[in-house]
């Protein structure tokens, strides 16, 4: 099969995989409501260079290696359980945080007190945003498992691996930027909305167990 002819079911088959709720959406959503649109390019740039390394690695044969060893699939699920439920004991905290600053004052009424995270100087917060998004993919061992079973199924034996798999992860990159980006972009518009007091307490509980449950959810799916 040539590329050309594989490219527009692949592109449903991305376009289907973005679409479904997981740690990126999570990560995105909180990004883009409590800090806007620029700030949330950073999470979906880390996102798709998780996303891209991981193609990489299955064209050269590293995601077969990790799908087959128990050991390191153990060590990535682990690693990867670990920094989503982290992320999510960082958003109840933030939440825990707000419910108390929200004694001091009416429901809903002034401004909000800035959170740690929006003192902190904007390009120290982008690399943050970055590495946070990059991380939850690479510690991802379904993502390992899903490069190694999704790609071969668009390469023809007689295409070069490498190359065939690095096309089809810069458009599957390509596809997934834009996509996450527009769904920033629309979150960020009720910005004004999610950055009230008692929303962002909300915002950030439901954050927080999303991942918490998404956390759980990696650490006790079988492969």
């Amino acid at each position: 099969m040539e590329i050309v002819q594989v490219l527009p079911a692949f592109l449903v088959a991305v376009m289907l995989i973005s679409a479904s709720p997981g740690p990126a959406m999570a990560l995105i959503f909180r990004r883009a409501a409590l800090r806007g649109f620029g700030a949330s390019v950073a999470t979906v740039l880390g996102l798709e260079a998780g996303i891209f390394l991981w193609a990489i690695a299955a064209g050269a044969g590293v995601a077969a290696l990790v799908a087959a060893s128990s050991t390191a699939y153990l060590v990535l699920q682990i690693a990867g359980a670990s920094f989503l439920a982290y992320l999510g004991i960082r958003s109840w905290i933030s939440a825990i945080k707000e419910r108390r600053l929200a004694a001091g004052r009416n429901e809903g009424e002034g401004s909000a007190d800035p959170t740690e995270e929006e003192t902190t100087a904007p390009a120290r917060s982008a690399v943050v945003a970055f590495a946070e998004g990059l991380l939850v993919q690479l510690a991802n061992p379904k993502a390992a498992v899903f490069m190694f079973a999704f790609y071969p199924q668009f390469i023809s034996p007689g295409q070069p691996v490498m190359a065939t798999t690095a096309l089809l992860a810069l458009v599957q990159v390509t596809v997934e930027t834009a996509l996450y980006l527009g769904l920033a972009a629309g979150v960020a518009r009720a910005r004004s909305w999610f950055r009230r007091p008692v929303i962002r307490r909300r915002l950030e509980a439901v954050t927080g167990t999303v991942l918490l449950a998404l956390a759980g959810r990696v650490l006790l799916t079988s492969r």
